[in-house]
């Protein structure tokens, strides 16, 4: 057996903080897509998502240094247990991880980073009672007022598992660049996917927005 292990979010896009936007529902698609095409040989774990498990949803956008001032490491060696423990249990010959990049939790080699002292730690949970468009809008004023950055480094889920799992392989799906994620992740998974529009020239496009690293 071979274990791809998955950022929940990149398979129902309803966990994403301020809910779904049209990348989202393409990225969702086209995953659901490639996980059909597999051979048997190979299962998925969706683990249950870290941010949503600290604070709920919807969220406000924050950075990696914000999720660990509000305790987001705890949360994420729990979470970090389960996947090992089915490691463990079920001996895959191939593990597969594949985060987000930008994500503070599941970035796996890019992360949001910001100073954390200067943050509206109110607006999560000011989010709860905003609408879809309150929320985007007010997601935008967040991430350009607190200087969200991209740096190179894991999220915190993902710094964890990288320590525990060194042998795993590592995957980051860029939402910016979806048809490239895609084809990146079919190659690590070994040819066991085949693209049924093959040969046929689509190509698919990332979306042009970007917050600064906040993916998610």
């Amino acid at each position: 057996m071979n274990l791809l292990i998955i950022a929940p979010c990149l398979l129902s896009p309803f966990y994403v903080y301020r809910g779904p936007k049209e990348k989202e529902y393409r990225t969702a698609q086209l995953l659901r897509e490639l996980i059909g095409e597999l051979s048997d040989d190979w299962q998925v774990l969706a683990y249950p998502c870290p941010e949503y498990e600290l604070i709920g949803w919807p969220r406000a956008p924050a950075s990696r240094e914000v999720y660990e001032r509000l305790g987001m490491r705890e949360r994420a060696k729990v979470i970090a247990d389960f996947i090992g423990r089915v490691i463990t249990e079920e001996r895959p010959k191939k593990v597969v991880f594949l985060g987000v990049k930008g994500s503070p939790t599941c970035g796996v080699f890019h992360t949001s980073s910001s100073d954390p002292e200067g943050y509206p730690y109110r607006a999560m949970q000011e989010f709860f009672y905003l609408s879809k468009e309150e929320r985007l809008k007010r997601s935008r004023e967040i991430v350009e007022g607190q200087n969200f950055r991209l740096v190179q480094m894991p999220g915190i889920l993902f710094e964890i598992l990288m320590a525990r799992f060194p042998e795993a392989v590592y995957v980051e799906f860029d939402k910016d660049d979806i048809g490239g994620s895609i084809e990146r992740l079919r190659n690590v998974l070994g040819g066991s996917a085949r693209h049924r529009n093959e040969g046929n020239g689509a190509r698919v496009e990332g979306s042009e927005e970007s917050l600064s690293g906040q993916k998610r």
